[in-house]
């Protein structure tokens, strides 16, 4: 039903979106401390982060991408800035080539097709950003922020024990502290 609703989102709104992300996210990432912004390459409709990912590298900041390993083990991110160089990945999805240095990101812009105010989040089946961000916190503090439309974001959705919580979400209506948010800044 999520995908759904996102998948009659007007283009229109969807280009406003992505240049809102573009805009916000920078800030995101000062107020966050954060040096190594992961964030995903959009497939299909998913809200574009391509914007998102030229502003923070014209800002400064360390850019990753994802890279899609096993099934069952953790997203690993390689550098990567607008212009470099990407392959298609084991799923299709435009990965860092595997020369691309491995980084671990402070703060991670993360896909959803679903989620709760309470930071609970569905994501495509297979897991992959719940092993990713278990991996990345059990290092060191993370930021998770979701990017979805408005109208992916529901009451409640179902959670696991093992379900990872997005710290914020993020909409073309603004940015939600998610209950379980730890504060941008100390």
């Amino acid at each position: 039903m999520a995908l759904a609703r996102r998948a009659i989102v007007p283009a229109e709104t969807a280009r406003a979106f992505a240049a809102v992300l573009a805009e916000t996210g920078p800030q995101l990432a000062k107020d966050h401390r954060a040096e190594i912004i992961g964030a995903y390459a959009a497939i299909g409709d998913e809200v574009a982060t391509s914007p998102l990912l030229q502003m923070l590298a014209q800002a400064g900041f360390a850019t990753a991408l994802p890279v899609t390993g096993k099934r069952g083990t953790p997203l690993t991110f390689r550098l990567w800035r607008p212009g470099d160089p990407v392959a298609k990945g084991k799923m299709g999805i435009t990965e860092p080539p595997a020369t691309a240095p491995e980084v671990f990101p402070d703060l991670l812009f993360v896909p959803l097709a679903a989620a709760d105010r309470a930071g609970n989040r569905i994501g495509y089946g297979a897991g992959f950003y719940d092993l990713t961000l278990a991996a990345l916190r059990s290092q060191r503090p993370i930021c998770a922020i979701g990017i979805a439309f408005s109208c992916q974001i529901f009451e409640a959705v179902p959670a696991e024990a093992h379900d990872q919580k997005l710290d914020y979400l993020l909409t073309e209506q603004g940015l939600i502290a998610c209950l379980s948010s730890r504060p941008f800044t100390d």
